[in-house]
């Protein structure tokens, strides 16, 4: 009888993500097996229930996928099972936390397209700002773009605490160059994005960061990108389906909305996802291969 595609959902949260379950079946994935409140040391017992359990032709039919909300967990957990493997009992492994991954590299490539068409410009050196920060989304976006070049700074809109402990983090995580700021006021918001070249926001939904008003002050502003679809927009003047809109606050600036950048999104974790059903051997998959993807499609 052929081995069923089997993918295994590990959570540390109370539910995995219907957005996850969706996207692995329309994959291709024949069997998902959710996975709840699992515990970082669970992962070397699990993994090696998945991989002892099948044959060589069911291997190759089996992988892990890894949610939850938390960033840095999610990259444990995908170390602690690529250190379950025993070859040639090895299996592919994505990490995805929250849609994280996936999110901020469709985030960062589409300002990254849009910076080069329209200013000529590459990451590398660009002034950049993440509002939203000290989020998941705001955490990854920041890596990739740390890693692109970009001087970036993860900005918290209540501490600055908070955004020094997530880029001290991450930095030692990921060898990244992360700055951190504080904006919860309109006139720390204007003292920030003065000299700005990018702005990412990955604020939480619904909360308008930057006013039109504000943005004016951005004068240096070349590309902003925005992952809020619910109204109000994180960024004054983005709408959720704009793909390179001329800003008016300041004039030659570029806007990309939410659903332009979530179409990408669901194209790069479909990619990864098919990535692990398909590949003869195994591969272990996050934000960095998120990224790659999101720069071949747009």
């Amino acid at each position: 009888m052929p081995k069923r595609s089997i993918l295994h959902m590990f959570d540390p949260m109370p539910n995995n993500s219907p957005f996850d379950i969706n996207m692995a079946l329309d994959t291709g994935f024949d069997v998902l097996m959710p996975y709840s409140n699992v515990k970082l040391e669970s992962i070397h017992g699990l993994t090696q229930d998945a991989i002892f359990s099948r044959s060589p032709s069911g291997i190759k039919k089996t992988s892990i996928f890894i949610g939850g909300r938390d960033m840095g967990l999610a990259m444990d957990m995908m170390s602690a099972a690529q250190q379950a493997m025993v070859p040639p009992f090895e299996i592919s492994v994505l990490a995805d936390p929250s849609g994280a991954f996936t999110t901020a590299a469709a985030l960062v490539a589409c300002v990254e397209k849009q910076l080069k068409l329209k200013h000529n410009k590459e990451l590398k050196g660009c002034k950049t700002l993440v509002f939203g920060g000290t989020g998941p989304v705001g955490i990854a976006t920041g890596v990739i773009a740390s890693l692109a070049g970009a001087e970036t700074s993860l900005v918290d809109h209540m501490s600055i605490d908070a955004a020094i402990d997530a880029a001290k983090q991450y930095n030692r995580r990921c060898q990244s160059t992360l700055t951190s700021a504080v904006a919860g006021s309109d006139e720390e918001k204007i003292a920030l994005i003065a000299d700005a070249d990018i702005i990412f926001c990955t604020a939480k939904a619904g909360v308008q960061v930057l006013s039109t008003e504000v943005l004016a002050y951005a004068k240096q502003l070349k590309v902003a990108g925005d992952v809020n679809a619910v109204p109000p927009a994180g960024i004054a003047g983005i709408g959720a389906n704009d793909a390179s809109i001329e800003l008016t606050n300041p004039a030659g600036a570029i806007g990309i909305g939410a659903l332009v950048i979530g179409n990408v999104k669901y194209q790069v974790q479909h990619r990864l996802l098919e990535l692990s059903l398909s590949s003869a051997k195994p591969i272990y998959q996050d934000f960095r291969n998120a990224f790659i993807e999101a720069q071949k499609i747009v």
